[in-house]
């Protein structure tokens, strides 16, 4: 089988900004798996994005996050805007794999043309977001969505990164679950935007609100006032509010704001990436000063973060 040619940053651009699926499922996948052709795709989208609204969509399982994406996928497209997702699932213990898949997430979206859903694997990373994430998003961006919203796994607490690429965040919970009420208490409050109370025709839904502004009222932010909102995704009910007050929130972005943003993603990738090269090259080296400090750990000499130091000076030494 002949091998696909090797496109330069230029032709990636040009089909990018053209909006052929095809070279967007191929782009996607090079920087995900951080194939070869990865760095051309990337200098094709950095300096075409930071125009998408980032949306990230976070909470326990069971609170309905999906159906309520899929609901609001629907009212974007109906006033016109070009959408794009990237769905954080759990890794399969075997392949590494995402093991829901973009087929089985939002099926009823997959003939529109202006939807895109790619479902990534969160690979164990702890905060529910793989580290090719930001990547993903900063290709939809380039490649003309005007919303790319983030769903992830729904881990709890520890999902504070989704601030790192999100510019609004949504903290989904639903009625009568008091473990996901905790959760919001205990780590990811800080980090909600919009706190949504979904399926909220359900009973408890107006205690689960009394609960959630509670909380808010122990910990307000100054620069804005974190509202509560009450949706029903499968009967659509409170589904504009939510999207009026997502507009709302954005709108209050200033640039400044909006470029401390994309630098916070840019520090992810470039932490990622150091990451990345550390690990590979350090797994073949074959210098015999980190085979000492292996040893010295081992003895019980030295503790692991000063050797991890001293091994990334060396292994940075012949990069």
């Amino acid at each position: 089988m002949a091998q696909r040619k090797a496109l330069t940053s230029d032709e990636w651009a040009a089909h990018l900004g053209n909006g052929e699926r095809v070279a967007l499922a191929r782009a996607i996948t090079a920087v995900e798996n951080d194939r070869a052709d990865a760095k051309a795709v990337l200098g094709a989208v950095y300096g075409r994005a930071g125009r998408a609204q980032v949306i990230g969509i976070t909470g326990a399982p069971g609170v309905g996050k999906s159906t309520l994406l899929n609901v609001l996928i629907a009212n974007y497209r109906a006033a016109g805007q070009k959408v794009g997702v990237v769905a954080v699932d759990p890794s399969s213990p075997i392949s590494g794999g995402a093991i829901l898949g973009d087929r089985i997430r939002m099926s009823e979206h997959g003939g529109d043309a202006g939807v895109f859903v790619r479902s990534l694997a969160a690979r164990g990373h702890l905060g529910g977001l793989s580290r090719a994430a930001a990547r993903v998003v900063d290709v939809m961006d380039a490649a003309g969505f005007d919303i790319v919203i983030v769903e992830t796994v729904g881990t709890g607490q520890s999902e504070v990164e989704i601030m790192d690429i999100a510019q609004t965040v949504l903290v989904v919970s639903a009625p009568g679950l008091g473990d996901d009420i905790q959760a919001v208490k205990a780590g990811i409050l800080e980090i909600a935007d919009i706190l949504v109370v979904n399926k909220a025709d359900m009973p408890l839904a107006d205690r689960t609100e009394a609960q959630l502004r509670d909380a808010l009222a122990l910990g307000q932010r100054g620069d804005w006032d974190v509202p509560v909102m009450k949706t029903a995704s499968v009967a659509g009910e409170g589904i504009p509010e939510l999207v009026a007050e997502i507009a709302r929130h954005h709108g209050q972005l200033d640039l400044r704001d909006r470029e401390q943003a994309a630098r916070v993603r840019m520090r992810k990738l470039i932490a990622s990436t150091a990451a990345d090269l550390l690990r590979d090259r350090m797994s073949v080296s074959e210098d015999g000063r980190i085979d000492a400090l292996c040893d010295a750990v081992s003895r019980g000499d030295l503790d692991f973060e000063e050797v991890a130091v001293q091994a990334a000076k060396l292994i940075a030494k012949g990069l």
